[in-house]
């Protein structure tokens, strides 16, 4: 799996929104289909926490509305992403193992991990960062079956890691930068924020803390096995949408 450093377009996360996908999953698990209202609205955007980069507190004083400038990015692409030219690529070329496959943007915070500043007794694992000359201690829970997930999407993807934390706002993760065909990319994300530019390409997830029941991440397993055997991930989207 590939880590890259958040170089992506700043920008206040939207009014929040419910989405409908998660509701559905149970269906496509015992049907193998997604009814017609799923993956239509993006969830309620949640702000990154800290972790591993741009680690700051959460607080924080509300910001105001998009600049017009800001706004004036977001032109739509015929298929709703956005495509802007760009002449360095973030990612390497494709290794060997992973020619032919979809690539798949997976977030981090509260979507694989909870992370917090303040002590957890049950952390997975605890990680020192520094901030400003400063020694910081970052406890770390997983959310329950990311171990067998990310193994199974490492067998059916190219995944590549893309994080970001900001304590005022969301980031806005720029697949057209990835040097990736946009009809075989996927993001999957908590944050609707952080895929603005690529709606149709988002699998949301429902943001996690602590809940050691939870089976988000194996229920999202039977769609992800389908969206890998697609030549062109909208056209299968549309189809899972029902449209």
């Amino acid at each position: 799996m590939r880590g890259h450093a958040p170089l992506h377009t700043p920008i206040v996360a939207p009014s929040p929104a419910s989405h409908p996908l998660m509701d559905k999953l149970d269906v496509f698990l015992r049907t193998g289909q997604v009814s017609r209202s799923a993956l239509k609205q993006p969830r309620s955007c949640n702000l990154f926490r800290a972790l591993f980069c741009c680690l700051q507190p959460q607080d924080g004083p509300k910001l105001p509305p998009l600049p017009p400038t800001q706004q004036a990015l977001l032109e739509p692409h015929e298929n709703g992403t956005v495509v802007k030219q760009h002449e360095i690529c973030l990612l390497p070329a494709v290794k060997d193992q992973d020619q032919g496959k979809i690539c798949v943007v997976i977030d981090l915070d509260e979507t694989l991990v909870h992370s917090s500043f303040k002590p957890i007794s049950n952390a997975d694992f605890i990680v020192p960062v520094e901030i400003e000359g400063t020694t910081h201690q970052v406890y770390v829970l997983k959310r329950p079956h990311v171990d067998e997930f990310l193994q199974r999407m490492g067998e059916l993807f190219e995944c590549v890691l893309f994080t970001a934390s900001l304590s005022k706002g969301c980031y806005v993760k720029d697949l057209s930068r990835l040097g990736r065909d946009l009809h075989k990319t996927l993001i999957l994300d908590n944050s609707p924020a952080s895929y603005i530019f690529h709606p149709n390409n988002a699998v949301p997830v429902v943001s996690w803390f602590d809940d050691v029941d939870d089976s988000e991440l194996l229920n999202l397993l039977p769609l992800f096995e389908d969206l890998s055997r697609a030549d062109n991930v909208y056209t299968r989207m549309d189809q899972l949408r029902g449209q």
